[in-house]
């Protein structure tokens, strides 16, 4: 099993917008020094507290600073730029990685951020459809394109103004064949959107924040896909994202990772359920479908989907997990506003170092 970073980020209102960003590099290159094989990233564009605004500027920061570590975007809001922006410049950030780069991809989920690009009313999901199918086209075609498929929006040519002797009207293509390798994030329980991923090889990352008896279900519905084209799923293509918090004593572990009122799990699960109660999304983070809302309080998440403790609890709670979910490829760690840099350091250090080999070890022996 591959060990993996995931940062939406989140942090606290009062912080410095600069020095938040500099965490979040060196919570990368950290990962990347101790092994991680990709880093996952997000985007927002009108979230003080999630405020990395564009995950592929970001991390284009970050490939001289790094050396192993995969770079990927944990995703590219598709709805909210023109495919033909989005594919050229993954296409050249391949180059400038040299093959070290995943497109992650979703449609944009923020209402804040369509309302900013007048999108509120629109149908993103379906922009989003339209928008990977061009993007797709642009990779596999050569100028001059004349995309024009049906029932999309985005018609794609450079028709008219090509001079290819010149160079002008020529769309890049990825440095990687015959393309990067293309994630989607998954929320919802029995998503039918892992259907189609497993169709167009796309490879799905369950989030961190769905209780882990749901997860399997998009194993399940990862496999259909697969089979309708046929295809066999691998599980290598599979990542589970976690929330998790090692340390050296329970003591520190429970403290840190959510009992004490200034532990950034604490304060990234009690964004995630005012934001999602708003919505209307709050089953996301419920055990059973008839559970009451009310049970669904800060310290019940808290509990049932952050995994802490010392490196021999950590390692039977993963091991517990992959019982009820079924075997996957990789677990995405998910990296946290870094209120005390040594235990957030400390904790990333073990998992890579003491955790995951101790895993695998199990894994391998069962």
């Amino acid at each position: 099993m591959r060990l993996g970073y995931f940062a939406m980020p989140m942090h606290p209102l009062h912080r410095a917008w600069a020095d938040t960003l500099e965490e979040d590099r060196q919570a990368v290159i950290l990962a990347d020094k101790l092994g991680f094989y990709d880093a996952f990233i997000g985007e927002h564009l009108t979230d003080r507290v999630e405020n990395i605004t564009n995950s592929m500027l970001f991390l284009a920061s970050l490939i001289h600073s790094t050396s192993n570590i995969k770079l990927a975007t944990g995703t590219t809001n598709l709805s909210y730029m023109h495919p033909t922006l989005i594919a050229s410049n993954a296409a050249m950030f391949d180059h400038m990685a040299q093959g070290r780069f995943i497109l992650g991809i979703s449609p944009g989920n923020l209402r804040s951020d369509a309302e900013a690009l007048g999108q509120l009313e629109e149908d993103r999901g379906q922009i989003f459809a339209e928008a990977i199918d061009v993007i797709l086209q642009i990779w596999e075609r050569e100028a001059p394109y004349c995309i024009d498929l049906p029932n999309n929006r985005f018609k794609v040519s450079t028709q008219q103004t090509q001079w290819l002797d010149l160079g002008i009207g020529y769309l890049g293509k990825p440095y990687q064949a015959p393309r990067p390798e293309i994630v989607g994030t998954v929320v919802a329980p029995f998503s039918k959107g892992v259907i189609l991923m497993g169709q167009r090889d796309f490879h799905p990352l369950s989030a961190n924040f769905l209780q882990s008896k749901w997860v399997g279900s998009h194993w399940a519905n990862y496999s259909e896909g697969k089979k309708a084209v046929g295809q066999e799923a691998k599980v290598s293509d599979w990542r589970v994202a976690r929330t998790i918090f090692v340390a050296d004593d329970e003591a520190t572990a429970r403290s840190y990772g959510g009992e004490d009122a200034s532990s950034p799990y604490r304060f990234y699960y009690n964004q995630m359920v005012t934001k999602f109660n708003k919505i209307g999304r709050l089953p996301l983070f419920k055990t059973s479908r008839d559970q009451p809302d009310e049970e669904v309080t800060l310290d019940f998440v808290l509990d049932t989907l952050v995994i802490k403790g010392t490196v021999d609890s950590v390692v039977d709670q993963i091991l517990a997990m992959r019982e009820e979910t079924g075997d996957f490829g990789e677990i995405v760690y998910a990296g946290m506003d870094w209120v005390d840099p040594v235990l957030a350091k400390r904790s990333m250090e073990l998992m890579a170092t003491e955790v995951m080999p101790r895993v695998n070890a199990a894994i391998g022996a069962k």
